[in-house]
């Protein structure tokens, strides 16, 4: 189980990675990077949906 909870923080690095890239292309450019910040969130909702799920498949276990 230790693995889901691995993947579950690598949504969170890759949020992490596309805030920078539409923080740098803003900088840069002066351009909203829109899918950038669309897959950082997609990500921190995953992250929370992840969370979620694996608690509930913990609990289930402990029945």
């Amino acid at each position: 189980m230790k693995i889901f909870k691995f993947f579950q923080y690598a949504y969170l690095f890759f949020a992490v990675i596309f805030i920078y890239d539409a923080v740098d292309e803003y900088m840069e450019t002066g351009v909203i990077a829109y899918t950038s910040l669309l897959l950082a969130a997609a990500a921190v909702f995953m992250f929370f949906f992840r969370k979620r799920f694996n608690k509930k498949f913990e609990n289930k276990g402990d029945n």
